[in-house]
């Protein structure tokens, strides 16, 4: 399986881009970044997504994965999955900017699979969770119990903060500072730096890693999350990809 992504906020010298390990975070995106480290499969950013495919289709992949692409509907798709938020769900239920869907919750009935992060899984959803692991020491590697871990100051810089804001107090992290970033922020080197003497330690997401990994302190952790899907789900989701395969021959 490869991955394809526009690349947010990202600029590459020249498209389509495949990632390989040594590719800046600011060519590509951290997402695409972070997709590729933890799964090791390929990855192909361009702001033209069939372009992406096309290079994925030279390395002989098999399944494509379109990250964050329900509504790019200039690419035809065998299998639709829609991730929910399972504490926020919709909000007000009304389109941007009036609220904070992209399109009518009437287009979840035309899906594969709704899966619901967090929170109670309705009927005919799937229920998913996100695990945390040990912190991971940007530098070093090493890991230790987020609870180990003195006067952490914690950001993110993704959709929702508190999400992973409550993540680390529920794990009993000791927390003295937080500090909440828009999604795909481009981190200021020095900001951060300030950010970190209000504290021992500091605490972040394995997506905002990948932005400063390169002046991170010896002080500077990770916090990795893995998707968690009771058996019985994961083997329909596969399954069906699998359904689709065959037809492809």
């Amino acid at each position: 399986p490869g991955v394809v992504s526009r690349g947010y906020g990202a600029k590459a010298p020249q498209y389509p881009l495949v990632l390989n390990d040594d590719t800046p975070t600011q060519h590509c995106g951290d997402e695409p970044k972070l997709i590729h480290r933890r799964t090791g499969a390929p990855v192909a950013v361009d702001p033209v997504r069939a372009n992406a495919v096309k290079a994925l289709v030279e390395l002989d992949v098999d399944i494509i994965i379109t990250d964050d692409g329900l509504q790019h509907y200039a690419l035809e798709r065998d299998v639709e999955l829609v991730i929910v938020d399972g504490n926020r769900r919709f909000g007000n239920e009304c389109l941007i900017p009036l609220g904070p869907l992209r399109e009518g919750v009437e287009r979840l009935q035309e899906v594969d699979f709704i899966i619901t992060n967090g929170g109670l899984a309705h009927q005919g959803e799937i229920s998913m969770s996100l695990a945390p692991s040990k912190a991971i020491n940007l530098k070093t590697k090493q890991q230790v119990d987020v609870s180990e871990l003195k006067a952490l100051v914690a950001f993110a810089g993704i959709g929702h903060p508190p999400r992973f804001f409550n993540t680390l107090e529920s794990m009993n992290a000791d927390v003295k500072v937080t500090k909440g970033f828009a999604d795909h922020q481009d981190f200021d080197q020095k900001e951060l730096e300030a950010l970190a003497l209000q504290g021992a330690n500091v605490i972040m997401t394995e997506k905002d890693a990948v932005k400063c990994c390169d002046y991170a302190q010896d002080n500077w952790w990770y916090l990795p999350v893995s998707a968690q899907f009771e058996p019985k789900d994961a083997e329909r989701i596969l399954n069906r990809i699998k359904e689709v395969k065959a037809t492809y021959g």
